[in-house]
């Protein structure tokens, strides 16, 4: 009977260490997991936080460059300054910016990358994309490149002219992403993205003859995505849910 007991009282102290063990365990991983939660909700509020200066630094270039007397535009969503290529001084199948225009063009430069250098608030960005956009008027040029080709070139001659004469303090090169590379990427886009329904006008095809400059925001990479449901599962198991 002593021996029964004995076997019993053991057998009892193993399964409550049992339990406290796994007890512990399971209070490590939810701990472990509100942990992992509470960085990612600090990361969607960095991320809701880099869409709100996004705006604020578009507005204000817009706003600093009109009390110049050089108007561009914003679009609804608040990520891409529109740059007529009127104001760059471009003539009809030509990527060169004329002389009397360079200054102007050195302005927007110059006020994109103060506004950007302001707090470091560019580091809230993931790339900026300057962007050569034409209307549909055939263009056979450039060795059969045509309109592809013309905004490319006319985004490079813009992008160029910054590289090349801005201050020092106002490089736009200089501003990186985390990852050390460039924070500004150039490309061209010929007809393809039109900015109105129609281009049956000289207003409407003018219209879309323009520099983009396209404002992304941080987001967030598939494995933080990935982290953020294995801290979701984790949790909703320590609740029993």
């Amino acid at each position: 009977m002593t021996s029964l007991l004995t076997i019993f009282m053991l057998a009892a102290v193993v399964l409550v260490l049992s339990l406290t063990q796994k007890q512990e365990a399971l209070a490590t991983e939810q701990e472990r997991a509100e942990a992992q939660q509470q960085a990612f909700d600090q990361t969607l509020g960095s991320l809701s936080e880099a869409e709100t200066v996004r705006a604020q630094m578009l507005v204000e270039i817009r706003d600093a460059l009109a009390a110049q007397g050089i108007e561009v535009t914003v679009s609804a969503d608040n990520s891409v300054l529109s740059i007529p290529t009127s104001l760059l001084g471009f003539e009809a199948g030509s990527y060169e910016i004329r002389p009397q225009h360079q200054q102007l063009a050195l302005t927007i430069g110059d006020t994109i990358a103060e506004v950007l250098s302001r707090d470091d608030r560019y580091t809230y960005l993931d790339t900026v994309f300057v962007e050569g956009h034409t209307d549909n008027t055939p263009f056979p040029g450039l060795e059969g490149s045509g309109n592809w080709g013309l905004s490319t070139f006319r985004a490079i001659s813009l992008w160029r002219l910054w590289d090349e004469r801005l201050a020092p303090e106002r490089q736009l090169d200089s501003l990186q992403r985390e990852d050390g590379r460039t924070l500004f990427s150039v490309a061209g886009y010929g007809e393809s993205r039109p900015a109105t329904a129609t281009q049956l006008t000289d207003d409407e095809r003018a219209a879309n003859r323009r520099i983009d400059v396209r404002f992304t925001e941080k987001r967030l990479s598939a494995e933080d995505l990935a982290a953020i449901l294995d801290a979701q599962i984790s949790l909703r198991a320590g609740d029993g849910t």
